[in-house]
């Protein structure tokens, strides 16, 4: 699937995600995301993943705890409307999901592993939908979204997760206090 979703295809909101996408098949970007994602947090020690950029902010572990709930969350919309259901979805609070994950109480490396596997079954989802599937839409969170966005929106949140990172916790190389 190549085909960008339309702005209306999704709420305003999630622009901010689909427009991190590079043009081209999105199931490619999901398949070399794994790759660099996985990279990134490689970079990560287990120490260094307990880190907050700032008092109040999440840890490393729940921001990525995160990024693997809201894909699953994603995801599953995508299977829903793609198989034809069409019964609206609730929201997803993202701040009582981290609250209930306890990820700091997890490995770092069982965290880079959940993402793995989570990504791993995200793209042959999408890779095995029908042609038709892609234009079928539903609505969650209170406002219409097509399959096509939220394959695009999975990888845009990823994307800005890993920006995240990037600029806010490991903007410090090598001072082990910081990253």
């Amino acid at each position: 699937m190549t085909q960008r979703p339309d702005p209306a295809e999704a709420a305003p909101y999630y622009a901010r995600y689909v427009d991190r996408v590079p043009d081209g098949d999105i199931v490619r970007t999901l398949e070399a995301q794994l790759d660099e994602t996985l990279g990134l947090l490689g970079t990560v020690s287990e120490e260094g993943s307990l880190r907050r950029y700032a008092p109040g902010k999440w840890s490393v572990r729940e921001l990525l705890s995160h990024v693997t709930d809201t894909e699953r969350v994603f995801v599953h919309r995508a299977l829903w409307f793609a198989r034809g259901f069409d019964s609206p979805l609730p929201s997803f609070e993202q701040e009582i999901a981290v609250v209930a994950a306890g990820a700091d109480a997890i490995s770092w490396n069982r965290h880079v592993e959940e993402f793995r596997a989570v990504r791993l079954a995200t793209v042959p989802l999408f890779r095995n939908l029908p042609a038709e599937a892609w234009s079928r839409k539903g609505v969650a969170s209170g406002s219409p979204v097509t399959v096509r966005a939220l394959a695009w929106i999975t990888a845009g949140h990823a994307a800005h997760h890993a920006a995240v990172l990037r600029e806010r916790y490991l903007q410090h190389p090598g001072d082990p206090e910081k990253g």
